[in-house]
Parts: C-alpha cells; structure tokens; sequence
C-alpha cells in the first residue's frame, strides 16, 4: 500500500477535478471553512476541498474517489422523484 501520494498523479487528478467543476450536469460548488488562517475568506474551493482529502489520505483510490463523487453529485433531473 502506497502512503504518499506524488505530485504527479496529484496533477493528473486536479485535471479531472478541473473538468467536473465546469461540467454543468455536477453540482461544484465551494464550501464554507471557518478557519480564516488558512481561508481568509471562509471559503474553500471544490478542487481544493477534494485535493486535500486525498492528500490527507494516500490510501484512497484516486481514481474509485473521483468516480464515486461524480456518482454524488451527479444533478437529477427536475422533477424527478426518487
């Protein structure tokens, strides 16, 4: 099992981050972070916000991570019951 993650399949992963966030079928929108040293504008971004849970956590399959949150947040179609 790899513990760290190298910075090049962190930039391959950024790149498909990038793409779901201007995908308009996925909801990416940014998140409120109340520590205003690392985010003095409370906000953190979607790329950023999944960067650094993979960072923090080596052992996660980047590739099933990304698959399982397009799976997320994936938009349903309006009006559509579930």
């Amino acid at each position: 099992m790899k513990l760290v993650r190298d910075e090049v399949e962190l930039e391959e992963v950024k790149g498909l981050l990038k793409k779901m966030e201007t995908d308009p079928s996925l909801v990416t929108i940014s998140a409120y972070r109340a520590n205003a040293d690392l985010w003095p504008d409370h906000q953190i971004t979607f790329i950023d916000t999944h960067l650094t849970y993979l960072r923090a956590n080596p052992q996660v399959n980047a590739l099933h991570y990304l698959s399982n949150l397009r799976l997320k947040l994936r938009k349903t179609p309006s009006g559509a019951s579930g």
